[in-house]
């Protein structure tokens, strides 16, 4: 007779580990939150984390309380490559086998921190890097960085008679940080969890520095509703916004292949920063056109478009269906 184990009672015997615990302030869909949690399943217990000034480290330590489960040190919103660095090469002279991960926002790997991280990865030394991109200085008040995207509006780049939001590119903070040939960079997004899994595994196992870059939607500052988090972050894999791709030494090596590329107004119109873009204005239109470009020649640029169905392609990869479709 086939024993029947409820869902539950299966769930409480394997459960998985999680370095980042439950009960932290992250706002109601946090994709930063999710993500940390993703970052620590698959790392595992043996690692010592350094965490930049940022949303992360605010939202999981507000005294006496603590979100981490594991080693963790509050680092400056400059420096957390730096200190992660430094415990690299404390945990190599001790001849202990601890791994390190160091990791802070867009505002602390993109702009701030950007000095100490490119030392960091010049000098070898055998640590993650992980770059929690929610596009903006969300912690003091959604200002722009120089990771946010082309026409998006925040507290110091609002959209109005002179100008319609940001005037400048997101930065390819991926191909500047491959540009130090390191073994391994690549993006994920929260929309594919076994894909960040997967993707932090093969970084701590390679020799040397890698680079893990995680589109995180805030929806705070990017103005949608929390329960689409996931849905949003999908939208922009899906239109070529943020391409999903692995590079080995500066070769691009594999992608998240996008199966049927959706327009970009359907991943801008479900966020207030981009609505400004959807008035009847000629400058509006022009940037939607621009935003479309920029999308079309990331798919052109990382041969996204897929040739047909795969079962791990952007609209298949992490659904939720008989069988599952995970890979990792």
């Amino acid at each position: 007779m086939d024993t029947v184990i409820p869902v539950e009672e299966l769930r409480r015997q394997q459960s998985r580990f999680s370095g980042f615990e439950a009960g932290h302030r992250a706002c109601l869909g946090c994709g930063e939150a999710l993500a940390a949690r993703l970052v620590t399943e698959a790392a595992g217990p043996d690692v010592i984390y350094a965490n930049a000034t940022g949303c992360l480290e605010v939202f999981t330590t507000a005294w006496p309380d603590s979100a981490w489960r594991v080693p963790w040190m509050h680092s400056l919103f400059a420096n957390a490559a730096a200190i992660g660095a430094g415990m690299e090469a404390a945990l190599k002279v001790q001849g202990k086998p601890t791994q390190v991960i160091a990791m802070g926002g867009d505002g602390g790997t993109f702009d701030i921190g950007f000095q100490a991280l490119s030392g960091a990865l010049e000098r070898g030394h055998n640590m993650l890097y992980v770059c929690y991109d929610n596009e903006a200085y969300m912690n003091t008040g959604i200002q722009r960085s120089s990771s946010m995207p082309h026409a998006a509006a925040t507290t110091t780049s609002p959209a109005g008679r002179e100008r319609m939001g940001k005037r400048h590119l997101k930065k390819d903070i991926v191909s500047i940080v491959a540009a130090h040939h390191i073994p391994y960079a690549a993006t994920a997004s929260v929309a594919y969890p076994s894909d960040i899994h997967k993707k932090v595994r093969r970084a701590m196992a390679v020799d040397g520095p890698a680079f893990l870059h995680i589109h995180t939607p805030c929806p705070l500052g990017w103005g949608h509703d929390g329960a689409i988090t996931i849905e949003v972050a999908r939208l922009a894999v899906q239109t070529g916004l943020f391409p999903v791709i692995e590079l080995e030494r500066g070769n691009l090596v594999d992608v998240l292949p996008v199966r049927r590329p959706r327009p970009v107004k359907d991943y801008l119109e479900r966020q207030t920063r981009f609505r400004h873009l959807f008035t009847d204005d000629a400058r509006a239109r022009e940037e939607l056109e621009h935003l479309q470009a920029i999308a079309d020649h990331n798919i052109d640029r990382y041969r996204l478009e897929a040739g047909g169905t795969d079962i791990c392609d952007s609209d298949s990869a992490d659904t939720v269906r008989r069988g599952g479709a995970r890979w990792a």
